[in-house]
């Protein structure tokens, strides 16, 4: 099984090339849990569960979002699988705004970021990140 947890820089590069630089954009995440975090040697964490791994890096990254002018819209927990693969079962998916590509990029760019970043690397067994924009009229 392929799974897919940490950004390809080659992706973010052709993101920042491709999106308008002043539209916002909305970061649609899908994450999969693994049941106990795995947490790679000399990371400082207790044992805990992918999900409250998951938890402790939102608490961190919650604040860095909103100094980027982000903010979260929504997040949910997946009831059914309507059309799609039946393996691909989610556990929570959220959808982030960010004022722009950049800001996003340059967030998740920044030394602070990248001090937490592993809780989540730690929480995951599986995600997306789908960058969407608006539809104008």
């Amino acid at each position: 099984m392929i799974t897919f947890i940490e950004p390809n820089s080659h992706a973010m590069e052709e993101f920042l090339a491709q999106y308008p630089t002043d539209t916002p954009v909305v970061m649609l995440n899908l994450l999969k849990f693994n049941d106990k975090a795995t947490y790679q040697p000399g990371q400082e964490a207790e044992p805990c569960s992918g999900f409250e791994a998951f938890a402790r890096y939102a608490a961190a990254v919650t604040p860095m979002v909103a100094a980027a002018g982000g903010e979260q819209l929504w997040q949910g927990r997946p009831a059914a699988m309507l059309i799609g693969p039946d393996d691909k079962d989610w556990h929570l998916a959220i959808l982030v705004k960010y004022p722009s590509a950049r800001a996003f990029t340059d967030m998740v760019s920044c030394a602070e970021y990248q001090s937490v970043s592993f809780h989540r690397s730690a929480a995951l067994e599986d995600s997306r990140l789908i960058a969407h924009r608006e539809l104008l009229d």
